[in-house]
């Protein structure tokens, strides 16, 4: 799979992830678009058959995938050649890969998380581990780790409040007993405090990396505020809100 080809898939799966990739810069591109494509792919596969055991041998084959990098095996999927591509060239280390995939067995299954915890480590291994995948990719140093991991546990906390309804219908329980949309939403503006405290740590090279999280503020603070436009499906933001934060993020660099 080429670049464009990687770009095309995550036009139609992930329409907020490109948006925020052809906000950046050129060159950052072709290391963004493998790892957001892989990661539409690894989220799909929970959901495209009715069998758990098939849903399961599906994650498998995608930390086979990553686990091969250095060899160049298990290509059969033609997004395995420009992923193994980006780990090999940019150094990224495969268990933290390893972990996102693993993560992802929650969605397969109907039980909620145990609490907010749980929910949190799952905000963690997914969103938060992906965006520090992108920021690495982009240059940053290790030293960066925190702020971009709350950032991204953030903008994760963001999306999966806006994917509640649809998870409750699709027969799961998205919402642990006692933890309100509040107590995430909360949780998430305590992150991106925490990651704009630590902002000089992350270089600028690796900032578009970050450009992914530019529509979780808002949603956050509408969703503490009004914690029953969860389940009503109405964390929408004005479009000319939104293409305005993301623009002046890209051209200024903050976040």
């Amino acid at each position: 799979m080429t670049i464009a080809a990687c770009a095309a898939l995550v036009e139609r799966g992930d329409h907020d992830r490109f948006r925020a990739v052809m906000a950046a810069p050129v060159a950052a591109r072709a290391r963004l678009f493998p790892l957001y494509a892989f990661n539409l792919e690894v989220a799909r596969a929970p959901w495209v058959t009715q069998e758990p055991l098939i849903a399961e041998m599906r994650l498998q084959w995608w930390r086979d995938v990553v686990e091969n990098a250095s060899s160049g095996a298990a290509r059969a999927h033609e997004m395995a050649g420009p992923l193994h591509e980006v780990i090999r060239d940019f150094g990224l280390p495969v268990a933290v890969l390893d972990t996102l995939i693993a993560a992802r067995r929650w969605d397969i299954h109907p039980e909620p998380h145990a609490g907010l915890t749980e929910l949190s480590e799952y905000l963690e291994a997914t969103g938060a581990g992906l965006m520090w995948m992108a920021a690495k990719a982009l240059g940053a140093p290790d030293r960066a780790e925190p702020a971009v991991r709350a950032y991204g546990w953030a903008a994760a906390a963001a999306a999966y409040l806006r994917a509640v309804p649809d998870l409750a219908v699709r027969g799961r329980q998205p919402l642990p007993e006692s933890v309100s949309p509040q107590d995430i939403a909360n949780a998430g503006l305590s992150r991106l405090g925490f990651a704009r405290q630590e902002r000089a740590s992350v270089p600028k090279s690796a900032v578009p990396a970050l450009l992914a999280g530019w529509t979780a503020e808002p949603v956050l603070r509408l969703a503490a505020a009004e914690p029953q436009r969860v389940m009503a499906r109405d964390l929408h933001i004005a479009e000319v809100r939104t293409r305005g934060r993301l623009l002046w993020q890209a051209v200024s660099g903050r976040w």
